[in-house]
């Protein structure tokens, strides 16, 4: 099947150009950044985790978010998700494989990662996030194309397939639960120290994972032969609109507890990126355009008129991929950096050699979902003519 990634259209191949030039100009960039050290970024001492690891968080989340499509039509036996549950796999690929990629830009010795299966440490949660990150790329990988070259053929996929689908399911919790526990598991970080840390990221997951979805499936139905269906885009919208409730709420529960318990450590780090500490505001109208933005859009996502519309459905989601961007990414990183545990302000902002990075590494991403997506496609119309 891979011949049909091969062959396109010229809108195609000019897609495919311009990811990889953007791709190369990052690599150029890495390059630097391996010759000179990860000082050309704009990490420190007090900031450790920066621009990188904010991508490797949410995208995690929407690697996982596929279970909202692979729940439903294997457990529940809802057929109408069969035309997008393929979709859900690949686009889970193609965000494994950048947080893979993130976390390999941001250390300064990518080959040491190697020592990570060379002396394995089980009380360390960083191994078991790799464990479960590589299992649930190998795991879509192999139900995804199986199960597509069964379509192919008009055969039913073998039962292991079916059994691998069932395992995906609690595998898809699991990586951002561990990815979760990896900030909640930090003693003297005030703003991850919570118990609904590994919830608020499922939530912010659930939401930012179907509301990519629904906007790829839009792009899919608009300049191919294949219809997604209207039926399934807007059960991914009910999707989308309940886990934004669940994640302003989870937010809004984080802020009543710190601030009525009065706790200063966790107090800290809520003013700095609300209202600014010691005259330091960076994040300060990036955070409030988030939450305002994301409670406004979970709002507007429950009138039924507006999520049928498939234009404001799309706006809406855009929405709910930039505000949860921004909270989960910037905001979560930085802020549970900032104070650091002796209060002392030392605000980060990424360098350009790390934001080229960064969009190299999303480049590379969505040439692999274009990739994927282009032969799934492909024999998708196939079987339909």
């Amino acid at each position: 099947m891979l011949e049909k990634a091969l062959i396109g259209t010229k809108r195609y191949y000019l897609l495919l150009a311009v990811l990889g030039g953007i791709f190369a100009l990052g690599f150029l960039f890495y390059l630097q950044q391996l010759k000179v050290g990860l000082g050309i970024t704009g990490m420190g001492r007090d900031v450790s985790w920066g621009f990188y690891i904010a991508q490797f968080t949410y995208l995690v989340g929407v690697a996982a978010s596929a279970v909202m499509v692979v729940l439903p039509y294997y457990l529940h036996n809802y057929k109408a998700f069969g035309r997008v549950t393929i979709l859900g796999e690949f686009l889970a690929v193609a965000a494994v494989t950048m947080c893979v990629t993130f976390v390999l830009v941001d250390m300064g010795r990518p080959d040491r990662v190697f020592n990570v299966f060379k002396y394995p440490t089980p009380n360390s949660v960083m191994f078991w996030d790799i464990i479960v990150l590589n299992g649930y790329l190998l795991l879509n990988i192999l139900i995804g194309w199986n199960v597509l070259e069964c379509e192919r053929h008009s055969v039913a996929p073998p039962k292991w397939i079916k059994f691998l689908s069932y395992v995906s399911i609690p595998w898809a919790v699991s990586i951002h639960t561990v990815t979760a526990f990896l900030y909640a598991g930090l003693p003297g970080r005030g703003y991850w120290l919570t118990a609904i840390m590994a919830p608020r990221f499922l939530s912010s997951a659930f939401a930012a994972g179907p509301s990519l979805l629904v906007l790829l499936c839009l792009l899919v139905r608009k300049y191919t032969k294949f219809d997604p269906g209207r039926e399934q885009i807007q059960s991914l919208a009910k999707v989308v609109t309940y886990a934004t409730l669940i994640n302003v709420f989870f937010f809004f529960c984080e802020v009543f507890t710190v601030f009525y318990s009065q706790i200063p450590d966790h107090m800290l780090h809520f003013q700095y990126l609300f209202a600014g500490l010691q005259g330091k505001a960076r994040l300060v109208p990036f955070m409030w355009f988030s939450i305002v933005g994301m409670t406004i859009t979970a709002i507007l996502l429950t009138n039924p008129k507006l999520r049928q519309n498939e234009n404001t459905l799309a706006a809406l989601c855009g929405m709910v991929i930039i505000t949860t961007w921004i909270d989960k990414g910037l905001g979560l990183m930085t802020g549970g950096f900032v104070p650091n545990p002796m209060e002392k302000v030392t605000e980060y902002a990424p360098t350009v050699p790390e934001a080229f990075i960064t969009l190299g590494v999303w480049a590379l991403g969505f040439l692999v979902l274009t990739l994927l997506y282009k032969v799934a496609v492909s024999i998708k119309e196939e079987i339909r003519s």
